[in-house]
């Protein structure tokens, strides 16, 4: 009787876990159904939210313990009065560890963001990178410790985008299936780091996945709740920053201004993101110059970090105590036009000098100082048909950061989410689509779109333009004994005017010889040091067209499912 007893347990143990077995074999072999699909995306969603919530404690126990505050609401204001020697070596040091992690653990140094996520979901099946994801994630952890001056939803984003390749990876997702896990990780990081369901939830589906399709949202929603609650958990349901008072729009009088805020705000992202462009150039320029070691890049960073810093405390971290004093009328308009200045040169250097972040959190900084600049003159010269300058502080923060990240409907969702006003969303959508109208006639769509542009990966223009980029030659072409293959004497022909394509080039590369040249086929060789020309075959324009065509089709099929 004693062994059943002990068996008993045991058994069921043994049951369970052939049954688990048994399940996660089914979801490899046919995919997940929606049932399974939609608890899997909880799952993901409560993994994301706490790695969020992780990475946000993380900044927060380190900034505590390298400044000596505990209120990092007011972090500038205390570092303002430390020692100067310590601001300054903070940022340097930072820098230096930022260095030797990327560069042990990245093949290029570079900290992986929301543009890769973007990538991954578009060119690699829903898939990003997990080793140099974990190092950016690291990276971007110590910038914003030791006074970098970015946000955290970049490296949050991709840290999500982690989690989900992960579990991709065990279940042998398809591109469908990952592309919509990794859409729940997203809404589930984005909704854990800033307390905004509605808005995670439109921000994987508008940014990310870069589509509203029906079947991609009942997860992701699932996914955003889930994170939304870690966050409640832990931090409760307050909202991350405290108007002074209710706004007071004096309708149709009032909304020409907001039109010419909006306005403002575009050419003010369009600023910020080309100095943030032209930063980088430069000091890739100035690094093959002097010879700088890359992983010296960082600290270089740091060091005219923390000497800005030493006068100018407050574009130490994301900047929510400087946000916050332009949401509640706390600073004068040079002193609102002066900050937003400092703050998008400090945001140039950190990115330029390939620290980690993100940039939202700046974005709604420059666009609550820029908004309160535009109130306080526009209240000032018609105080009678105007509302306060708080409220053009708050659509100016929406208007930045929407144009910045070419998210309008996501972006004036989190502004209401962030704030808790929901009275004044008139104004808000009012500033905000004019603010993104107008920067992406100057940017390719967004900031992560035009980084994606600068390395020469296409996205900004559509399917239409990047599905070309995500077939191989090798997956498309006719070998010699194939039905109507080419004649070997036509491909010597073609190879001897330099016409020809390697197996691994993408129809990306094919496609512009066939135009060029007005042919039907390409030949497909390998070039060998010892056997010289390797002859595989040739890709035919019918064919690549045909798998064009296909791409084509699947895209759409998946974007109205």
């Amino acid at each position: 009787m004693a062994d059943d007893k002990v068996s008993y347990p045991q058994k069921a143990f043994e049951d369970i876990r052939a049954g688990l077995n048994e399940t996660l074999a089914l979801v490899r072999r046919r995919g997940p159904s929606q049932i399974q699909f939609w608890f899997i995306a909880l799952m993901i969603g409560i993994a994301s939210g706490f790695a969020a919530l992780l990475f946000r404690k993380g900044i927060n126990f380190l900034q505590a313990f390298l400044y000596g505050t505990h209120d990092l609401r007011h972090l500038h204001s205390f570092a303002g009065e430390m020692p100067w020697f310590w601001v300054l070596s903070l940022p340097v040091l930072g820098g230096l560890v930022v260095g030797i992690v990327l560069n042990w653990f990245t093949p290029d140094g570079r900290v992986r963001s929301v543009a890769d996520v973007i990538e991954g979901a578009a060119l690699n099946d829903g898939r990003v990178e997990t080793r140099a994801g974990l190092a950016s994630a690291a990276a971007s952890l110590i910038t914003l410790s030791t006074g970098g001056s970015t946000g955290r939803e970049g490296p949050v984003v991709h840290l999500a985008g982690v989690v989900a390749t992960w579990v991709s990876d065990r279940i042998h997702a398809s591109g469908i299936t990952a592309r919509d896990l990794l859409g729940c990780a997203v809404a589930a990081a984005v909704s854990a780091s800033f307390n905004a369901p509605i808005a995670g939830a439109l921000f994987a589906l508008e940014v990310v996945l870069r589509h509203f399709a029906v079947h991609a949202f009942a997860p992701i929603v699932i996914a955003s709740a889930a994170g939304t609650v870690i966050n409640r958990l832990e931090f409760g349901g307050v909202t991350e920053f405290a108007l002074a008072a209710e706004g007071a729009l004096t309708f149709y009088v009032e909304l020409p201004a907001f039109l010419l805020l909006g306005l403002l705000c575009g050419i003010v992202a369009v600023l910020m993101m080309r100095t943030i462009f032209m930063a980088d150039d430069f000091a890739s320029w100035v690094q093959g110059r002097i010879h700088l070691p890359p992983v010296l890049r960082p600290a270089f960073a740091g060091l005219m970090l923390g000497t800005l810093a030493i006068f100018f405390p407050h574009i130490i971290g994301v900047g929510y105590e400087t946000t916050s004093a332009a949401l509640t009328g706390e600073l004068l308009t040079a002193q609102a036009i002066f900050y937003a200045v400092i703050k998008v040169i400090a945001v140039a250097i950190t990115m330029a000098g390939r620290m980690g972040g993100g940039v939202f959190s700046p974005a709604l900084m420059v666009g609550a100082l820029t908004g309160l600049s535009f109130g306080l003159v526009a209240t000032a010269i018609f105080p009678t048909v105007s509302g306060t300058a708080t409220l053009y502080a708050l659509a100016g923060m929406g208007a930045v950061a929407a144009a910045v990240l070419g998210a309008p409907i996501s972006t004036t969702l989190i502004v209401f989410e962030l704030t808790g006003d929901w009275q004044t969303g008139l104004a808000v959508m009012v500033t905000v689509s004019l603010s993104t109208a107008l920067a992406s006639r100057f940017v390719d769509r967004s900031f992560f779109l035009t980084l994606l542009e600068r390395r020469e990966v296409h996205l900004a223009a559509g399917p239409q333009a990047y599905l070309l980029a995500t077939v191989r030659v090798h997956q498309c072409y006719r070998t010699p004994d194939a039905p109507r293959a080419a004649s070997a004497e036509a491909c010597s022909e073609l190879i001897s005017q330099g016409i020809y394509i390697s197996p691994n080039a993408t129809l990306e590369k094919a496609m512009p010889i066939f135009e060029k040249n007005n042919l039907v086929f390409i030949p497909v060789v390998t070039l060998r040091e010892e056997t010289g020309v390797e002859l595989h075959g040739a890709l035919f324009q019918v064919d690549a067209l045909r798998v064009f065509s296909r791409k084509l089709a699947e895209t759409a099929a998946e974007e109205h499912s």
